[in-house]
């Protein structure tokens, strides 16, 4: 739609004629009613302004006069006269002799020195004992036996070297091989015999050599 057509729609003119007549619809009721009136009578109404001086403070007050001092006659102190004292006599006083008295002291005994008391050396710690004993003493000594398989190799004789650790109760708990003549021919029977032994209990765990020797009888 252009802009000719828009100019010529009926539904705009009919808008603006409808508030044409609104407006003088408005204006005649106002004047009907007196409302314009009303109107014009305010705005003819004298104004009225009034004018207000400045209040001004009042002045201060004069200083008060200054205050005079009086002074005082001085009075003079009284001067004394010096009367010199009266000479009185003096007495001379006679001391007593002193006499002292000697006294005799008591002999004194000598003062005795007391020998210090005799200090007793703590007796020597007990020797430590050794890590490793050679040799115990043990009241049950099961006798190893010889082993059939040395008599079937024709050996007669053997000597095993054993360390052994002894409980706190004096059981044999562990038995080691040190060396063997011949080796590992009578490690099996010695280990056997030996953890069934009951030897000396010290409170604590120790260790111990022993040699085992073999023989056929």
């Amino acid at each position: 739609m252009d802009y000719a057509r828009q100019q010529r729609d009926p539904a705009r003119h009919l808008i603006g004629i409808t508030f044409v007549v609104l407006l003088h619809l408005l204006i005649i009721y106002a004047m009907v009613t007196g409302l314009a009136r009303k109107a014009v009578e305010v705005i003819k109404k004298p104004l009225s302004a009034t004018i207000i001086e400045e209040i001004k403070a009042p002045p201060p007050p004069p200083p008060p006069p200054p205050k005079k001092v009086v002074e005082q006659p001085k009075t003079q102190a009284p001067q004394e006269t010096y009367v010199p004292p009266p000479d009185i006599p003096v007495q001379s006083t006679q001391e007593a002799p002193v006499i002292s008295a000697t006294t005799t002291a008591a002999p004194t005994e000598p003062h005795v020195i007391a020998p210090p008391p005799v200090v007793q050396a703590p007796p020597a710690p007990p020797a430590p004992r050794p890590a490793v004993r050679q040799g115990v003493s043990c009241h049950e000594m099961e006798k190893p036996t010889f082993p059939r398989e040395a008599r079937r190799a024709g050996v007669d004789k053997g000597e095993v070297n054993v360390l052994m650790q002894i409980d706190e109760q004096g059981n044999v708990i562990d038995v080691k091989i040190v060396s063997a003549d011949p080796p590992k021919v009578f490690d099996r029977a010695t280990r056997e015999a030996l953890l069934n032994w009951k030897c000396k209990a010290e409170g604590e765990k120790y260790y111990a050599t022993v040699q085992v020797g073999f023989r056929i009888e």
